[in-house]
């Protein structure tokens, strides 16, 4: 896990994760941007503005920020990950229900893993949001689901190929010492895998026995969420 500069700045972290955001998920408000930093309204409309006037951001006739010019991808892009976001999330509030850990859902970003949305359970023992978080990809459950999904990647690799045989990865410290993480890809139209879907816990809680019924509740959901972007049932 990466560790943090000793003397962050918050603002300049704030802005970098809203910036994140924008050229990610594509369109934000100023109250969205408040929810998901844990700021104030107006701390989140002074952080865009200063995003705005250094062309990291746009604000369009109806006060909604899209990236701007220098974060600008192509429209599809950002568009396909807020969705995904969106339809996830309903989906790991409900593995937070059943399996009381947290849960969250990545995607491979080049060499790094980004993780797009997180839930966290209400135990005082507990794996923190992970949300907005980057890994290098051979870190991360997701990163290892869809390096595992690359012929490239995988080729000669043995335990990739294990995660592509069996369709879930089990992640033992590779990111953070003391956690455990479980996860199954979810799938695009053309079966490809679009994202990593996954529960972490302290590693004192992990029972492999719990296996079979942590990957089976982990694809119901990855089904789940492919059901809400439009994905035919395999």
């Amino acid at each position: 896990m990466k560790t943090p500069p000793p003397y962050a700045v918050t603002s300049v972290d704030h802005a970098l994760r809203i910036a994140t955001m924008l050229q990610l998920e594509g369109e934000l408000t100023v109250a969205e941007v408040a929810e998901r930093l844990g700021v104030a309204r107006s701390t989140a409309h002074r952080l865009l503005a200063m995003l705005v006037y250094r062309d990291f951001a746009v604000q369009d006739e109806r006060r909604v920020y899209r990236a701007g010019p220098v974060l600008e991808l192509a429209a599809h892009s950002g568009s396909r990950t807020a969705q995904l976001r969106a339809a996830a999330l309903p989906h790991l509030a409900r593995l937070v229900d059943l399996l009381r850990e947290s849960a969250n859902v990545g995607i491979r970003t080049g060499d790094t893993a980004r993780f797009i949305a997180s839930v966290e359970c209400d135990q005082a023992l507990r794996v923190g949001s992970r949300e907005g978080m980057v890994f290098p990809v051979g870190q991360t459950t997701a990163g290892m689901l869809l390096l595992a999904e690359d012929p490239v990647d995988s080729a000669g690799d043995r335990e990739l190929s294990r995660i592509r045989r069996q369709g879930f990865a089990v992640n033992q410290g590779r990111s953070e010492k003391g956690v455990v993480a479980v996860g199954v890809p979810v799938r695009d139209a053309d079966g490809s895998a679009l994202a990593g879907l996954s529960v972490s816990m302290p590693s004192v809680r992990y029972d492999k026995a719990e296996l079979p019924r942590l990957v089976a509740t982990l694809q119901a959901a990855a089904r789940g969420i492919e059901s809400d972007l439009g994905v035919s049932p395999r």
